[in-house]
């Protein structure tokens, strides 16, 4: 049975950091790195537990996403991640399920940047590839993120959010170290 909590980075006890930075650890086989770790930090987190034991996490950060002159506010999703030993069992959707609760309820936007694994879950719940630019707000100015364009979803809100409009140029992302998106 799924044991789901939904709690915000302050109300983490440091042990229970600890396990979700273990678990992001193993479920990305050593290749999420501190900076990772630290942004997803700050915001929403949905914990999924069986048996006492951490089996999956996603959490929500806000973000600044500069579109058609807007700086639009928006969940992003990050670490989502489901132990190995636990996968295929549908818990990626009891993660995402709660993820686009948040989502819906304090922002006009959801966005994410998913790894090839990660992509069919998030097109199969409505999530779609932005087919226009991806950019950032860097410390230099704005600069285009060619790589990163094809892996950046975006979801809006059923009944609420924004209208995007690919054609209407770039969605451009606040400045953050490390990997921007």
């Amino acid at each position: 049975m799924n044991e789901v909590s939904l709690r915000h980075t302050a109300q983490l006890a440091e042990g229970e950091l600890r396990r979700v930075r273990e678990l992001l650890g193993g479920a990305f086989e050593g290749d999420f790195g501190d900076e990772d770790f630290e942004h997803a930090l700050g915001g929403m987190h949905v914990l999924v537990h069986q048996g006492g034991e951490l089996v999956a996490h996603g959490s929500v950060v806000q973000r600044r996403v500069l579109h058609r002159g807007r700086a639009l506010r928006t969940g992003y999703v990050e670490a989502v991640a489901v132990r190995a030993d636990r996968r295929r069992r549908g818990l990626g959707g009891v993660v995402m399920e709660a993820v686009e609760g948040v989502v819906e309820r304090a922002y006009v936007l959801g966005a994410l940047s998913a790894s090839a694994d990660g992509a069919r879950l998030y097109a199969g719940r409505g999530w779609r590839v932005w087919g226009g630019e991806i950019g950032v707000l860097g410390p230099r100015g704005p600069e285009r993120l060619p790589e990163e364009e094809g892996s950046t979803y975006v979801w809006t809100p059923p009944g609420g959010g924004v209208l995007l409009d690919p054609t209407a140029g770039p969605l451009s992302f606040d400045w953050r170290e490390g990997d921007v998106l």
